[in-house]
């Protein structure tokens, strides 16, 4: 018998070496999945450094944040009370206080400081009340066809034509005082420009052929909706984020100098009212009235910058079209 009519299972026949499996496979795709992340994240940082705007806002955002981490640092802790004030009433800037002093002889400089935890803050967490529910509504209206997709985008459609500062205003008109009324009312009235994003993105992924095969391979609604749309949506969604806390910290603003805001705390549009009511618009007090209004533009004009950034980042068509 020749050697080419010998079985295969002679004892001279090497056996096929058999994948590897068990934990040690386990760890290595996890270590390959991360790997993966982080050459991601370092392709969005390089491409993300190529533009000069973006760069300019994050370096803004991230010395306003330090700011107001370090408020109690910088300014003092007792910088907001009204009986421990240091200085007299609607004092023009000095060296002792280089922003003048408010009606009350506080420094406007740390007002200023303290007020940015505020506005920071319900920008941050009302841009995420937002993106959460456009997020959920979008995916879930672009994945459902039917009575569900329709009566989803038809109350969509209703908070989108109806003004959103007038919502906002009768929702903090009818609840209580206070920071998380103002987040509510912010992010309850913002999300329908996002859920139409979202949505229409949800309908391109949906339309790829890998999510027929996750179909014939008998992946569920949530198994498709969880992890095959929102990675691929999430690109959208942070880039919309960052325009949306700019909104917000307009919006916060504004419903402050409505006298909406909690009167407790302190606010760049807090400030602004409180120079209204102080008569600073007519006797010019310029120091009480500007560096709020300045501050906010400021940190708005951040968020946009590398809310455009990161959107022409994701989406390189963009910067060829611009």
């Amino acid at each position: 018998m020749t050697t080419e009519s010998m079985p295969a299972s002679t004892p001279g026949a090497q056996a096929p070496v058999p994948e590897e499996s068990g934990p040690g496979a386990a760890k290595s795709a996890g270590a390959l999945a991360r790997a993966r992340k982080r050459r991601s994240v370092a392709r969005f940082w390089q491409a993300y450094r190529g533009h000069r705007g973006g760069l300019w806002g994050l370096a803004g955002l991230l010395l306003i944040a330090l700011i107001a981490v370090c408020a109690p640092v910088l300014t003092g802790a007792d910088a907001q009370s009204v009986t421990e004030a240091p200085g007299g009433a609607l004092e023009s800037p000095s060296a002792e206080f280089p922003l003048g002093t408010d009606q009350f002889g506080r420094s406007v400089l740390a007002l200023l400081i303290w007020g940015a935890r505020v506005s920071l803050t319900v920008g941050l967490l009302a841009a995420f009340l937002c993106v959460a529910i456009g997020t959920v509504v979008g995916i879930v209206a672009g994945h459902f066809r039917g009575w569900y997709s329709t009566v989803l985008m038809r109350v969509t459609d209703w908070f989108l034509v109806m003004p959103t500062l007038v919502l906002a205003i009768a929702l903090a008109t009818v609840m209580d005082r206070s920071l998380w009324t103002v987040i509510i009312a912010i992010g309850v009235t913002t999300w329908p420009t996002t859920a139409r994003l979202v949505r229409a993105q949800t309908l391109a992924v949906e339309s790829r052929p890998y999510i027929e095969r996750a179909r014939a391979l008998g992946g569920g609604h949530g198994h498709i909706m969880l992890r095959h749309v929102l990675p691929n949506v999430m690109p959208l969604v942070l880039a919309q984020t960052t325009l949306v806390i700019s909104s917000a910290i307009l919006t916060e603003a504004t419903l402050a100098f409505l006298g909406l805001g909690d009167p407790t705390i302190t606010s760049w549009g807090g400030m602004l009212q409180d120079a209204r009511e102080a008569g600073a618009v007519s006797a010019g007090d310029w120091w009480y009235l500007a560096p709020p209004g300045i501050a906010i533009a400021l940190v708005a004009l951040a968020f946009t910058l590398c809310g455009r950034a990161i959107e022409t980042v994701l989406n390189p068509k963009l910067g060829v079209a611009r």
